[in-house]
């Protein structure tokens, strides 16, 4: 992928685009791969990177929800563990099955969670990744060796899958365009364009350049999430808001705090939340919580209170507590519930999706997560085809492989998310062998890693770099910080900028990375 190329594929355009996609997160990405592998003329603009926002902030879980299954609410688990199936088929460089452990410190748990998740295991289908069986103490504390060991009685142990949700954003942008889609980010729609009542375009400004462009397209998905309601209102100023943001907050800790390859799933904390503890490159993701917030943000930023509910719930249940001193990064991600009326907290909002027309022919298409993406894009597509009057075809990316796909990879080597892009990043170290360095020592990125990005994944900033290229900044903050330099200078050489835009990339990104470290 090529933005200088993208975006003269754009201002070539004279005509109509059969779709125009706005927003570049899993919803989106995913609307993009649809539409053009059924071939499409398809155009998606993101405001900022490729999940910048929600899409790259969360638990890092293709799940079917057992918490949903507990509230009842069959039809969205069933929905969700077929999708998390597919995209183990779609995407198994990315995509892996991940042993989780309930652990039980009551009598009554174990029979009641054995059963709960036996349902699960049905619901699955062939499409399981495995069975859940109830397990000892003894058993328990093999698999989880930190585990607080008092008054514990054994566990459940069951399978879901887990991902890299910012490298697959990235998969499914390249999917688009080799199916020939084109993709901007840094795009940022600033208007819609209509014909009488109805739309018939975007205006849309690039944030590099400055330049504004006047894009027509025979229908516009709103797929921007979290800012729904703004594309909305650019529709019908009068448009009644929709989503009622949720923060959900993360920590990363070192491994030594949940050695071994099992999760930890603890089905309800004091608010009714779920916490996880899961592997995730060599660190431990742990989290979540679940706060409304009045109003959506590019960069939202973790709560004290959010921080420490889950040190606090976390010392619960390990026998190694982890302290603000061991968190090496912290993040905050915005979750796109729509509001169903009434006064409910955000933690009891079903986290479907919605899909609406409006009268002026935008469909927009939100809620949902990640494991969903697919069934929403396919959905969204099939009512634009029909608001266009474009001509009718099937809906492939049920078997649809993601770029990058490659059934076997090592998940030891820190390059197996390149799937099958890995040999020809070290194809670039061959012919330069400093490019083999590491970018930090705590980091298991090497600076081959950021050309590649650069040259093929439309990277344009430290932050694309080090927050979604790779995971630098969730992986360890100030790590990232201090190989912002070497990033930028990289960077610098492959894009043709200066030493000034090196030096502001720097001051920006150390600027945005402070946010992730707590002290």
């Amino acid at each position: 992928m090529n933005r200088d190329a993208m975006l003269h594929a754009v201002r070539q355009e004279l005509g109509y685009w059969d779709i125009i996609v706005i927003g570049g997160g899993a919803t989106g990405l995913g609307v993009a791969v649809d539409a053009a592998s059924r071939g499409y003329a398809t155009l998606l603009l993101e405001q900022h990177d490729f999940a910048k926002g929600t899409s790259s902030r969360s638990t890092k879980l293709v799940h079917g929800g057992v918490r949903y299954l507990r509230q009842g609410n069959i039809s969205l688990v069933l929905e969700a563990l077929n999708e998390r199936g597919l995209m183990r088929q779609n995407a198994p460089h990315l995509v892996t099955h991940q042993a989780f452990l309930v652990p039980n410190y009551d009598w009554w748990d174990g029979p009641f969670y054995g059963a709960g998740l036996r349902v699960y295991d049905m619901l699955a289908g062939k499409l399981g990744l495995g069975p859940s069986k109830r397990v000892s103490k003894d058993e328990t504390m093999r698999r989880i060796p930190t585990l607080r060991d008092t008054g514990l009685k054994g566990g459940v142990v069951y399978y879901d899958g887990q991902f890299d949700d910012s490298r697959l954003a990235v998969n499914l942008a390249q999917t688009a365009a080799e199916n020939g889609g084109v993709l901007l980010n840094y795009m940022q729609v600033t208007g819609l364009m209509k014909s009488g009542d109805m739309v018939s375009g975007v205006t849309a400004v690039d944030q590099e350049s400055g330049e504004e462009l006047h894009i027509h397209g025979r229908v516009v998905v709103n797929a921007t999430g979290v800012f729904t309601d703004s594309v909305l209102q650019m529709d019908d100023p009068e448009a009644q808001q929709i989503i009622r943001p949720s923060q959900g907050v993360h920590i990363i800790l070192d491994k030594e705090f949940l050695p071994g390859n099992t999760a930890i799933m603890v089905p309800q904390t004091e608010d009714g939340r779920v916490l996880f503890a899961v592997p995730w490159h060599n660190k431990a993701v742990v989290g979540t919580t679940d706060t409304p917030v009045d109003a959506p943000s590019l960069e939202p930023r973790p709560l004290e209170e959010e921080i420490e509910f889950i040190l606090h719930h976390a010392a619960m249940y390990m026998s190694k507590i982890p302290t603000r001193a061991d968190v090496r990064s912290v993040f905050a991600g915005l979750r796109p519930l729509v509001e169903p009326g009434g006064g409910k907290t955000t933690s009891s909002i079903a986290r479907d999706h919605f899909l609406v027309v409006s009268p002026s022919g935008l469909v927009t298409i939100t809620g949902g997560k990640w494991t969903t993406y697919r069934k929403m894009a396919q959905e969204a597509v099939d009512n634009a085809v029909l608001i266009a009057g474009l001509e009718e075809k099937s809906c492939v990316t049920k078997h649809l492989r993601i770029h990058g796909w490659l059934k076997h990879v090592d998940r030891k080597d820190p390059l197996h998310v390149y799937g099958s892009d890995e040999p020809f990043i070290r194809h670039l170290v061959e012919d330069k062998p400093e490019l083999g360095e590491l970018l930090h020592e705590n980091l298991p990125y090497i600076k081959a890693e950021v050309v590649w990005a650069v040259e093929n994944e439309m990277a344009r900033t430290v932050e694309d770099v080090l927050g979604r290229r790779t995971r630098a900044l969730l992986l360890d903050a100030r790590a990232s910080i201090e190989c912002a330099p070497e990033t930028a200078r990289i960077m610098a050489e492959a894009l043709g900028k200066d030493d000034a835009w090196a030096q502001d990339q720097v001051r920006q990104y150390t600027e945005l990375a402070q946010g992730y470290v707590i002290d």
